[in-house]
């Protein structure tokens, strides 16, 4: 390992034994074999893996440091870094989740690498929600203040650290990460995936039915998405200008993970819900467009609703038998009978999920012109 050189470090852990949470828990690890391999070949000087489960990983590429959390320990995500950043004397971290931006090539390591020559910047995916934090300085991290999550690290390195922000060009593949399901079943219908993470994914019961549908309203004119959530500035001109249909949005509560606890709530998605019911809520829904798609977590904090991660997690997959929460459980019921298309995830599902998912809607809608057309061609 050269730490004088870029060195990605990637963080994977917290599995949970749910079948949901498996799901999520394994893709998220073929993507971290295929983050590392896209990164050493674009030159970074190695990869360290920071995990609870150094087994759960498989066989990392040549290159890589496997680093365990210390048996026994209160695993404290901002005192995990700055460890990893001192013990290894790295003079240009980069850090990431295992399922961050499973979409990036070398290419897009080649320019986090460009950003990183010059000192005293901190290069991010976004600056006020960072699923990918590179910086310059190393020893900057210990100028940041406490923080635990890693969206929160580059407006700390900025405002603490001092040091200039340069954001990653906004595309489906920097704005794209794997937190739920919903994400898992977007990854699923990529054209081109590397076979690591296909045979992750496995054959396992996603409602790829609704996302197909959902595709399908995205290159129609003639038709109009429902979106309610956390819809960033990245996502809504990408919809603007690269989907057919007329798009109604609700964006709201954006930065709420990154905001603390002290922050409060409040969704107009989640005063329409109390105030007309789950189906109530879904019949209103169904009349503004031909497909819907929520961030569900905003109405649950809304509601002040804390289910279980797997709760969270079979409700993304539409599997309401297997949501233990009596109103969660009702609400993914009543999405899984809309008279209209539903899907439901997270923050990444209103924002980079469906920057991917237009992508390749259209990547399949030129397919099916070039089948439809060959006919007429071969006439001529």
């Amino acid at each position: 390992m050269d730490p004088t050189l870029p060195v990605l470090i990637v963080f994977h852990g917290d599995a949970g034994p749910g079948a949901g949470e498996r799901l999520v828990a394994g893709v998220r690890a073929a993507a971290a074999v295929e983050s590392a391999r896209a990164a050493l070949a674009a030159g970074f000087g190695g990869v360290i893996a920071a995990t609870d489960d150094p087994s759960a990983l498989g066989a990392m590429p040549e290159g890589v440091v496997l680093d365990a959390d210390p048996p026994g320990s209160r695993f404290d995500f901002g005192e995990r870094l700055r460890d990893i950043v001192r013990r290894f004397a790295l003079e240009k971290p980069v850090v990431m989740g295992s399922g961050s931006l499973p979409l990036l090539t070398a290419d897009d390591f080649c320019r986090v690498t460009a950003a990183l020559a010059e000192p005293g910047v901190v290069v991010t995916n976004n600056l006020f929600s960072g699923d990918l934090t590179g910086w310059s300085p190393g020893e900057a991290i210990h100028a940041a203040g406490e923080f635990s999550r890693d969206n929160m690290l580059p407006r700390r390195l900025r405002d603490l650290a001092g040091l200039r922000p340069v954001t990653l060009p906004r595309t489906a593949a920097t704005q794209f990460d794997i937190d739920t399901p919903a994400d898992v079943c977007i990854l699923a219908l990529q054209d081109e995936l590397q076979p690591g993470i296909r045979a992750a994914i496995g054959e396992g019961p996603l409602p790829l039915a609704a996302y197909r549908k959902v595709m399908g309203i995205v290159c129609d004119p003639k038709a109009e998405l429902v979106i309610a959530g956390r819809v960033g500035s990245a996502a809504w001109p990408y919809l603007e200008t690269e989907t057919a249909c007329r798009v109604r949005l609700l964006s709201e509560e954006r930065g709420m993970a990154a905001a603390g606890p002290e922050h409060r709530v409040r969704s107009m998605a989640g005063f329409l819900l109390e105030a007309v019911g789950i189906s109530g809520f879904f019949e209103r829904m169904a009349q503004l467009g031909d497909g819907i798609v929520i961030d569900t977590r905003v109405i649950e904090a809304h509601l002040g609703l804390k289910p279980s991660r797997e709760d969270r997690f079979q409700s993304d997959l539409l599997n309401f038998n297997g949501v233990r929460d009596p109103f969660l459980r009702e609400f993914t019921r009543s999405a899984h009978w809309a008279p209209k298309p539903v899907l439901l995830g997270g923050h990444s599902l209103v924002s980079g999920g469906l920057m991917a998912l237009t992508d390749v809607a259209w990547r399949e809608e030129d397919i099916r012109k070039a089948v439809r057309n060959a006919p007429l061609k071969a006439q001529r």
